[in-house]
């Protein structure tokens, strides 16, 4: 430690070193015979003490975390929490938290993969997630699966749809409210919670535009709002549904087969499949298939992937390079015309 005066500041300065570090403290004096006193009876603060760890089971800990991702999260992360803890749960048993140790859970991951790549792959991610709250609420020193490697699992290209292939499908849809579903989402690529919570103030056809909104009942998976242009295919259809009384103290919801009902997320999917399965098409496509093929379509055409990043509402644009292979396609088929 030493004292230093410089033009910052009209006080001598204290410098020490923690960890490698150098930091400053001011003595709040000028006089130098002041500052040396100071110098003499000056304690580092000691910032390697280790926080208190709290015993907690690991049942316990599931019940704190899931009351806290309930809140800010989605209902389908909170049902994929939910599934990890219990199949940890299942596999170690309700011990303690800080006693899961590094080799117990490297193993539960490791005879998990075996089993199912794409389950053991979300358990990690989770509960990795999960146990890095633990760490801040002081149940855990540091996070073990941080430590954890878990192996690559293979990643397809995701399944879309033609225009052609989705009137085939309409083709096979009896209900009109449906039909105007699955072309909503064709062309917009909102995800199917998204479309069945729009009302009709999300909707702007002067400016040809739909604003997914957040608000008291939904939330957006990223927790922002984003703007969505409308084509001429989608605004007929909506001019076509648009309520013939309509008032803003009375929104409704665009989709429904009651005023003011909401429709069930499962049996729209199921209706999508139905259709799928009665047009002959593969197997593979579902109802998120439509905004794969909203993507897809866009990618083809040369669209940026920034621009499909901000239109999907994703928060990482690696989330949208699943869609790069198309963009090379047309580069490919551009070099060849020369």
């Amino acid at each position: 430690m030493y004292l230093v005066k410089n033009n910052k500041s009209p006080f001598y300065q204290l410098v020490y070193f923690v960890n490698g570090k150098r930091t400053t403290a001011s003595t709040k004096t000028k006089n130098e015979k002041e500052a040396i006193r100071f110098l003499g009876s000056f304690k580092k603060p000691n910032l390697e003490q280790k926080p208190v760890i709290e015993p907690i089971t690991l049942s316990k800990f599931q019940d704190e975390y899931l009351d806290y991702v309930r809140i800010t999260k989605s209902k389908h992360y909170v049902r994929s929490v939910k599934t990890s803890f219990k199949i940890l749960l299942q596999f170690s048993g309700d011990v303690y938290l800080n006693r899961l140790d590094l080799r117990t859970l490297d193993k539960f991951i490791t005879s998990t993969f075996q089993r199912t790549q794409r389950g053991a792959s979300l358990y990690y991610r989770t509960l990795k997630a999960a146990f890095s709250k633990a760490v801040l609420w002081n149940y855990l020193s540091e996070n073990p699966f941080k430590k954890i490697k878990i192996p690559k699992v293979s990643k397809a290209f995701p399944v879309f749809i033609s225009e052609s292939e989705l009137k085939t499908i309409l083709e096979k849809t009896n209900e009109e409210y449906l039909k105007d579903l699955f072309i909503t989402a064709f062309y917009t690529g909102m995800r199917l919670g998204e479309l069945l919570n729009m009302k009709w103030s999300w909707i702007d056809l002067n400016q040809n535009q739909i604003t997914v909104k957040c608000t008291e009942e939904f939330t957006t998976k990223s927790k922002k709002e984003r703007i969505i242009p409308i084509n001429l295919n989608l605004k007929t259809i909506l001019i076509i549904r648009f309520p013939k009384v309509f008032s803003i103290n009375n929104d409704d919801y665009v989709f429904s087969k009651c005023s003011g009902i909401k429709l069930n997320e499962n049996f729209i999917s199921k209706q999508f499949k139905q259709a799928v399965r009665k047009s002959y098409l593969n197997e593979k496509i579902h109802f998120h298939s439509l905004r794969h093929s909203f993507a897809s379509v866009l990618a083809q055409k040369g669209i940026s992937l920034y621009i499909i990043k901000e239109l999907l509402g994703h928060e990482d644009l690696a989330t949208t390079q699943i869609y790069s292979h198309l963009q090379q396609e047309n580069l490919r088929n551009a070099v060849n015309l020369l």
